[in-house]
């Protein structure tokens, strides 16, 4: 019952087009960043930081699920960390759940979406760093029109077509993504 499908990688809207329920190839509408961010005020927030005593839980995404957990454990194994940190981690089923961790203050510190911390629900509450999207493989995020055969798919295609527009990529980076020019 859908017309378009966006998502924050690129393995499901590939795996649709390969089981042809989509009209074309996906394409990357944008990439997505991680931040670290914590809700605890004085908390000393940095990659460096987060073997320090004060941080006992350390929330991210599902790697096997989740782009953006995956992001954060390629950060964690490249600074030599993950071994270190492996009893503070503590793993949301989603980015939403791993954000609820981190807002509710049950972790002190998680890796999130910039996206999130961007967003008018979120923007000012606590604090967060960017991590430097060269420590990550980049979070290419893909968008598909679902093939509908029996349904006008014209307003579908109005939306995806929006979504590679400037005016798109120019609301997509003030949410904290990076886009294609």
């Amino acid at each position: 019952p859908f017309d378009i499908f966006v998502s924050a990688d690129m393995k499901y809207p590939s795996d649709l087009f390969k089981k042809g329920l989509t009209t074309a190839a996906p394409e990357i509408y944008a990439y997505g960043k991680l931040v670290l961010w914590t809700m605890v005020d004085g908390l000393p927030i940095s990659i460096e930081n987060l073997n320090d005593s004060d941080i006992r839980h350390i929330a991210l995404a599902n790697p096997k699920t989740a782009p953006y957990g995956q992001a954060a454990l390629e950060v964690l194994e490249k600074k030599g960390l993950l071994f270190s940190l492996e009893n503070k981690l503590v793993y949301g089923e989603s980015v939403a759940q791993t954000n609820q961790f981190i807002y509710s203050k049950s972790a002190e510190i998680g890796f999130t979406a910039q996206s999130v911390v961007l967003s008018p629900e979120m923007k000012g509450k606590g604090n967060w760093v960017y991590i430097n999207d060269t420590s990550y493989t980049p979070i290419s995020q893909g968008a598909v029109v679902i093939n509908q055969p029996n349904r006008n798919n014209s307003q579908a295609y109005k939306f995806y077509k929006f979504l590679f527009s400037k005016e798109a990529k120019i609301i997509l980076k003030d949410f904290g993504y990076s886009v294609d020019e």
